[in-house]
């Protein structure tokens, strides 16, 4: 039966879980409560970075809880929460120039395109590409290398230069939805419809469902391919 097990340390104590469990399943398995640190636990939400070894390895390893699966001799070390300085900024008065991402985030200058932050990414985000299309100030290109990022702050954790890297993605989709990019024809009419109440009937339809009914509901509905 012990071939069914995998022998994790956690804060340095030994613990022997069942080898199919990722790491954020094998740590409550060990007996720890999550305060803060689990997010969605469904695997895209970023909340889980945690850091890790393997035994006999000098290696420091980083990865999202609810997505790895244990393997035997790690040794485990949950990241709550990774600080990133965020710049102050009024996107109303901000003008999308070359030098604007620059001047939010002057530590993008020391970037020496290592590329681990794009190594440590668990989505496989660009992360490299998008901080040089922002030195360049490319708004367009690092909007789309960064539209899956789920701030889960792994990046930064590696990064020699000391880039917030999430923070500079984030900054530049501000900009380009605020400045640059056209305004979705169907907005406006979309609001419109909001402001005439017309989707009214079906919410309150919604809200006196039972959940058997909203599940069966959301089990039918359209999902894009």
């Amino acid at each position: 039966m012990m071939k069914d097990f995998a022998r994790i340390y956690i804060m340095g104590k030994e613990y022997q879980v069942p080898r199919h469990l990722t790491i954020l399943q094998a740590i409550e398995h060990a007996g720890f409560l999550f305060v803060r640190g689990c997010g969605c636990r469904g695997g895209f939400c970023g909340a889980c970075a945690t850091v890790y070894r393997m035994r006999d390895s000098y290696k420091l390893k980083v990865a999202l809880a609810c997505q790895t699966k244990i393997e035997d001799g790690m040794y485990l070390a949950q990241i709550p929460f990774y600080p990133g300085n965020k710049a102050e900024h009024n996107i109303a008065s901000l003008t999308p120039t070359t030098e604007t991402l620059c001047m939010l985030y002057p530590e993008i200058m020391r970037c020496i395109s290592c590329g681990s932050c794009s190594k440590v990414c668990p989505q496989d985000i660009k992360v490299m590409d998008y901080i040089n299309a922002a030195i360049r100030g490319d708004y367009k290109k690092v909007v789309e290398l960064s539209f899956d990022c789920i701030m889960c702050g792994l990046c930064a954790t590696r990064c020699p230069a000391e880039i917030v890297h999430y923070y500079v993605a984030l900054a530049a989709r501000r900009i380009y939805g605020a400045h640059i990019m056209k305004k979705a024809p169907h907005l406006d009419k979309r609001l419109q419809e909001m402001k005439e109440k017309k989707f009214d009937p079906e919410l309150e339809k919604l809200m006196r469902s039972s959940v058997e009914d909203l599940k069966k509901l959301y089990a039918s509905r359209d999902i894009e391919p």
